[in-house]
């Protein structure tokens, strides 16, 4: 009879241990879903809508964080970096990622959901040194245009699926038409003279310019600007002029500045008032209606009208806004 010693049996068994780990991983990496990161929560939207359950959709930011001041974290690296392919909005909306994107996209696929957008549709306002506005998801319809870019990278990365990913990509698209002319006929609503929209910093140029509404932004487009006090000035000699009834603040941006322009419109004996919260750079809470890409649209459209004089049900667009049954 042979015989094995101690230190061959272990090594026996230490081999079929490996042996059994390495399928076990094969497997798992097999039957994984693959990987997707998304900046903004409307980029994650997006992607979830179009995916449906065929990836795992990591948010980097979420409610209440504004992207232009947001910086990646040591653990945002390693997930991007682990991910099968990642997804930003673009247009410089997260300034200060960008190199973080520029290393990843040598390595694994990164793609800005505005990169097909038509040129012509864009905005670049006085000011912003030839760059274009980035916040292109105020005007749902030209939003709609990122939806390609979404649906053609997961079909690259999984080419099985691609026919569920087109009959989302449609159904997507019909939804969103439907809000877009939704929020055209509410806003229609609002007195001619009373849709002015004053925020604190230029987020809704596009929401504006869709939806026929002259905005109004206490700061520029990034919320690295200063509000200087001339700009304050002229929007309180505006607000008194014009008899403004309403302003709003933003969920990701201070309200500092629009209680300022409060206060100097009261010192003229004017009285001015907070219309409500818009979603601006982030969406609403996980969980809720307001924190999809459709429930933050129609929170920000059936707030404004119902604040400026139009029409329109407290439960909005979708029938779930937060609160409209109290």
């Amino acid at each position: 009879m042979r015989f094995f010693s101690l230190a061959a049996l272990l090594a026996v068994v230490a081999t079929i241990s490996l042996l059994g780990c390495s399928a076990a991983s094969d497997t798992a990496d097999a039957t994984r879903k693959p990987r997707v990161v998304a900046t903004t929560g409307m980029v994650a939207d997006m992607v979830r809508r179009i995916a449906g359950d065929a990836v795992e959709v990591t948010q980097i930011m979420g409610a209440g964080v504004d992207p232009h001041l947001y910086k990646a974290t040591r653990d945002d690296v390693a997930t991007i970096l682990d991910a099968d392919a990642v997804f930003y909005s673009g247009l410089l909306l997260e300034g200060k990622m960008a190199d973080t994107f520029v290393k990843v996209g040598r390595s694994r696929p990164v793609y800005a959901v505005t990169e097909l957008i038509d040129e012509s549709k864009l905005l670049t306002p006085d000011g912003a040194e030839g760059h274009a506005d980035p916040h292109v998801w105020m005007d749902v319809a030209t939003w709609a245009g990122g939806i390609p870019v979404v649906r053609d990278a997961l079909v690259e990365l999984l080419p099985e699926m691609s026919e569920t990913f087109a009959e989302n990509s449609a159904a997507y698209e019909t939804q969103l038409a439907e809000l877009h002319a939704y929020a055209r006929t509410k806003i229609a609503t609002i007195p001619t003279s009373a849709r002015v929209l004053v925020t604190s910093h230029d987020a809704f140029n596009y929401f504006g310019r869709a939806y026929d509404l002259e905005v109004l932004g206490v700061q520029g487009l990034s919320t690295e600007s200063e509000a200087g006090l001339q700009r304050v000035n002229e929007l309180v000699s505006l607000l008194v002029d014009r008899k403004v009834a309403a302003v709003f603040v933003e969920s990701s941006v201070s309200p500092k500045n629009i209680r300022a322009l409060i206060d100097g419109a009261a010192s003229r004996g004017h009285e001015v008032v907070i219309g409500g919260e818009l979603f601006s750079d982030a969406m609403g809470a996980a969980g809720t209606t307001e924190g999809t890409y459709v429930g933050m649209i129609d929170h920000n459209v059936t707030t404004v009208v119902r604040s400026l004089g139009g029409e329109a049900d407290a439960c909005g667009f979708t029938g779930k806004l937060s609160g409209c049954d109290e």
